[in-house]
């Protein structure tokens, strides 16, 4: 990197607290631009290093990773607030992901032999996914190991270099990554550049063959129109309000838990969280009690399991969703309206609100949830699929999960259980909608970061030749028969 200007530095803060937790470069569009210039060279050596090369340096890095977790635990923690045990979660999964994507790229992404087809049975065909060269991961503050390392891991894994701008909210940890990386592999192949909003766009600009976005539903449309100057790809993982669904025949403890968790795990600050449960009539009464109860339990507060809100402008938009619910008749029976200057929410449950309310059809990003009977699976499957938004969503059924889970329009579905799906290395995570496309994770995380190169080579002449100016009406007729008796026989 060029060298900074002391003068030009930022502070990440403990938003608890307001404590400075540590000071940061503030990175210009020239020092991004060198950056990527400098991650450009880099990837050239790590291409050439090979599946098997890649794979033992992330398996260094992974081996560092794993013994000071507990350090980039207590990092996370103070950067966001959350509890730490919730990142030491988040970093056990971070770690899983890596090493999956390291250990299966070679299998997912080698060149392999497809058919060429009864019209081309001369042809060998093959194909095989190559590296981009250098992607822009841009992630976010809620979880900034897990869901940048989504694409980090999977992008090294496939023979990118990466350039990373994490959050002005977590700085502190994509350094760490970097450093780490350095550590364990001896080259800048993973950097980082730390800043506000104008180093992200740097970013996007600055030349990187790819952009992974990860945030809110508004800045990946800025993302994408400023990539779209350049035809620079783009996957968007955006915003969510995704929906839990209750059956008749659901276990009503573990489901009133899973929502409960769901709505208020990282004081909601979860773009896969639940924001909506709809619950059938016949179970309707007894999963409420069962919320409340458990949700009376629950405070946010300096130590607890639920943490403050890690953005303060985020506090507005919970306050604005809880007041626009009750002002429309909704009720509050745990939690309710969020004072003025508060760091932490406390986890509300709210009963009687409109469909087309805020709360109900606007990412509300805190530990809220709306409530809603439904008499048949049918109306809570058309409530469910009723928003711009298609991230996540949970099914609670004994006999029925499935079923259901196919109606649904989402990016995943967690069955009898709560974002289940984001800690499967081998499921693909992204959304529909407003909530974004492409996939993290999985084989097709894995090819997200690379394009396909097909080869067809010629190992006969045809019997008929096809690409030639030296066929003949003959062969056309010959064509012609071929094709019919091969695809127009029988009944339509």
């Amino acid at each position: 990197m060029t060298t900074i200007d002391a003068a030009a530095t930022f502070d990440s803060l403990d938003p608890a607290t307001g404590a400075v937790v540590g000071t940061h470069p503030l990175h210009d569009a020239d020092q991004v631009r060198h950056a990527v210039a400098t991650a450009r060279k880099q990837a050239e050596w790590w291409r050439a290093l090979g599946f098997d090369g890649r794979k033992k340096a992330l398996v260094r890095w992974r081996k560092v990773i794993a013994r000071r977790m507990e350090e980039l635990a207590a990092l996370m923690a103070r950067e966001t607030g959350k509890p730490d045990g919730d990142a030491l979660l988040e970093t056990a999964l971070a770690i899983d992901h890596l090493a999956w994507a390291a250990g299966h790229a070679e299998k997912v992404l080698k060149r392999r032999s497809v058919s060429p087809g009864l019209l081309m049975v001369n042809q060998a065909a093959s194909v095989e996914y190559r590296p981009l060269g250098v992607v822009g991961v841009i992630g976010p503050w809620n979880y900034p190991v897990f869901t940048p390392m989504g694409s980090i891991a999977y992008a090294l894994a496939a023979g990118n270099a990466v350039v990373f701008k994490p959050s002005e909210y977590t700085p502190g940890v994509g350094e760490w990554l970097a450093a780490t990386f350095q550590e364990a592999v001896g080259r800048p192949v993973l950097q980082v550049v730390t800043g506000y909003g104008e180093t992200g766009a740097a970013l996007t600009a600055a030349g990187v063959d790819k952009v992974a976005f990860t945030g809110s539903t508004a800045t990946g449309k800025r993302v994408m129109a400023a990539c779209a100057e350049t035809l620079t790809p783009v996957v968007i993982e955006a915003g969510g309000k995704d929906a839990l669904i209750v059956a008749e025949d659901a276990d009503v403890a573990e489901a009133a838990e899973a929502a409960l968790w769901g709505a208020a795990a990282n004081a909601g600050q979860t773009c896969a969280g639940v924001e909506r449960v709809y619950v059938h009539d016949r179970v309707y009464d007894e999963f409420l009690d069962e919320l409340v109860a458990q949700a009376k339990q629950l405070e946010a507060r300096p130590g607890g399991q639920v943490g403050p809100i890690t953005m303060p402008s985020q506090v507005d938009i919970i306050r604005r969703h809880v007041d626009d619910a009750l002002a429309r008749g909704g009720r509050a029976l745990v939690g309710g309206p969020v004072p003025e200057g508060a760091r932490f929410v406390q986890p509300t449950v709210l009963v009687d609100v409109p469909e087309d309310s805020a709360a109900v059809q606007e990412e509300t990003f805190g530990p809220t949830v709306t409530l809603t009977r439904v008499t048949s699976m049918d109306e809570a499957v058309e409530r469910a699929n009723g928003t711009r938004y298609a991230l996540g969503s949970t099914v609670f059924s004994k006999d029925h999960g499935m079923e259901i889970a196919e109606r649904l329009r989402a990016g995943m579905t967690a069955i009898n259980g709560v974002i289940s799906f984001a800690g499967i290395p081998t499921l693909p995570f992204g959304g529909v909608g407003d909530s974004g496309f492409g996939r993290i994770h999985g084989p097709d995380g894995l090819r997200e970061f690379t394009y396909p190169h097909a080869i067809a080579r010629q190992r006969f002449r045809p019997a008929i030749a096809l690409t030639t100016f030296r066929r003949t009406a003959k062969e056309e007729k010959q064509l012609t028969k071929v094709v019919r008796g091969l695809y127009g026989r029988g009944k339509s």
